[in-house]
């Protein structure tokens, strides 16, 4: 956990990526709970009028999204990606991850999605059209909304309890 001066909890999302509606939950979740809410992107995205958002801007070099949000992210931060890649830095560096369709990312199954994810990747350059996943519709946000609600409150927990063995 970080220092009590930093035991916060903030939102990444990884913009370029996550769909929409999505980012629109985020937005009203950040709001609702007064959490700060960064989305990082190559380009501009866009984004809620609120005074929890922030709005970053990277280089427009691959990865360099990612190499930010790695680089800022926390343990007590919830970072939304679907880049699995993106996700397994993060994993590796104890920091909480869930996908748009609130799969949460783990050091128990991270290596497995992301073999899944390389191995659909060669099928693809090899001429082969694996299995699309589907649309992004109600069910799929629920998961999602259900998934990062979860993840908040536990990561909230943690924190108050950080914060309460600090002052002992």
């Amino acid at each position: 956990m970080a220092k009590d001066s930093e035991a916060s909890l903030i939102l990444w999302v990884d913009a370029d990526s996550c769909p929409r509606p999505a980012r629109d939950l985020v937005s009203r979740t950040s709001m609702r709970l007064s959490l700060p809410l960064i989305y990082v992107a190559n380009h501009q995205i866009p984004a809620p009028e609120s005074p929890h958002f922030t709005m970053i801007v990277c280089q427009t070099h691959q990865d360099a999204a990612d190499d930010y949000i790695v680089e800022h992210a926390r343990p007590n931060d919830l970072v939304i990606t679907r880049d699995i890649p993106l996700a397994k830095r993060l994993v590796e560096k104890n920091i909480t991850v869930i996908n748009d369709r609130g799969v949460v990312y783990t050091e128990k199954n991270i290596s497995e999605r992301l073999s899944m994810r390389n191995f659909m990747m060669d099928l693809y350059n090899n001429g082969f059209t694996p299995e699309k996943t589907g649309q992004y519709g109600p069910k799929e946000r629920q998961e999602f909304a259900n998934a990062m609600d979860r993840e908040i409150t536990r990561l909230t927990k943690l924190i108050l309890q950080y914060r309460e063995s600090a002052r002992e």
